[in-house]
């Protein structure tokens, strides 16, 4: 890939938005989504949704308040954000803060080749997991690094390894877990890896933060979740097609909404179930169809995920 995976979504969603036209949006376009009441959840499980994803502009405090009409009971900020402002739409709303997401993950990466590069990329996760005490957060999620044509495999496996054993004493003094995330790195490759990569830390402050979505590619959902059992901290809750993958690329097999992708939701709840998964599902909308409406593509966004919660 040409760009990293988080930071192509968020250029996509920017786009969406500044697109925006000001042609009349009917008020019932999303009836079918919104009026409906919410299905009975099967599972404790609590509902987020990455803040840098939330469509529309607005202060923080202005996104605080859409997620919450729209349903949600969290969400996932960046590390490194104002925390007097975080904080203080926190407490205005009442939404929780599950997860933090390290600022740092690929413009200072822990593999890259330069230590002074690994240091602030360090210093960012030491941010984050900070941010994530402060926030009542309890993980941060990491990206560990990037395998490159200037870094080998190896040579990323010794140095992640190496920079997060530094900020393991700081995640078990704050009570956070650093959460490791599978995405598009060209790393971690396979669910059993992922096992005894988090396990050779020997502590209980790594774990892993599930993207769903980003595994359709290469595999099934439900298959990694076992593997990983007890170690999933949190779950990031992404759609993809498989048939738009074979059409258009990569990165378009992600232009598509909640429940018409190739997740087999009723076996990945199952796979949560079986391993006793109890946590937050925390939905990372990488598409918005055209002309939607911010507000009411929340709402939608939000029914969808207690469909999905409900299986």
């Amino acid at each position: 890939m040409n760009f990293p995976l988080h930071c192509s979504r968020r250029e996509f969603a920017k786009h969406s938005t500044a697109t925006l036209t000001a042609d009349f949006i009917a008020p019932n376009l999303f009836a079918t989504e919104t009026s409906e009441p919410a299905p009975t959840r099967k599972r404790d499980v609590k509902k987020g949704i990455m803040l840098p994803t939330v469509p529309g502009g607005g202060s923080v405090q202005d996104k605080f308040k859409r997620i919450k009409a729209a349903g949600f009971e969290g969400l996932e900020p960046r590390g490194s954000m104002n925390r007097d402002e975080v904080l203080e739409a926190q407490a205005s709303t009442s939404l929780q803060i599950p997860s933090v997401c390290c600022a740092t993950n690929w413009t200072k990466p822990l593999t890259d080749p330069d230590p002074s590069v690994r240091a602030e990329g360090l210093a960012g996760l030491e941010t984050a997991l900070n941010d994530a005490k402060a926030y009542g957060a309890s993980s941060v999620l990491l990206v560990p690094g990037v395998v490159n044509e200037l870094v080998s495999y190896d040579e990323a496996y010794a140095r992640s390894q190496t920079e997060i054993r530094k900020a393991v004493p700081l995640a078990e003094k704050l009570g956070v877990k650093i959460a490791i995330e599978n995405v598009w790195n060209h790393f971690l490759l396979s669910p059993l890896e992922a096992v005894r990569y988090v396990d050779k830390f020997n502590s209980p402050a790594v774990g892993w933060h599930f993207d769903v979505g980003n595994i359709i590619a290469f595999g099934w959902p439900e298959q990694w979740i076992r593997a990983l059992g007890k170690r999933i901290q949190k779950l990031h809750i992404k759609e993809y097609s498989r048939q738009k993958l074979n059409k258009g690329g990569m990165r378009a097999g992600f232009e598509v909404d909640y429940l018409e992708g190739d997740n087999d939701w009723p076996a990945v709840m199952k796979a949560l179930d079986d391993i006793g998964y109890h946590g937050w599902a925390i939905a990372e909308p990488a598409y918005h169809p055209p002309g939607f409406d911010p507000a009411e593509r929340l709402k939608q966004i939000s029914a969808k995920m207690d469909r999905i919660l409900a299986m």
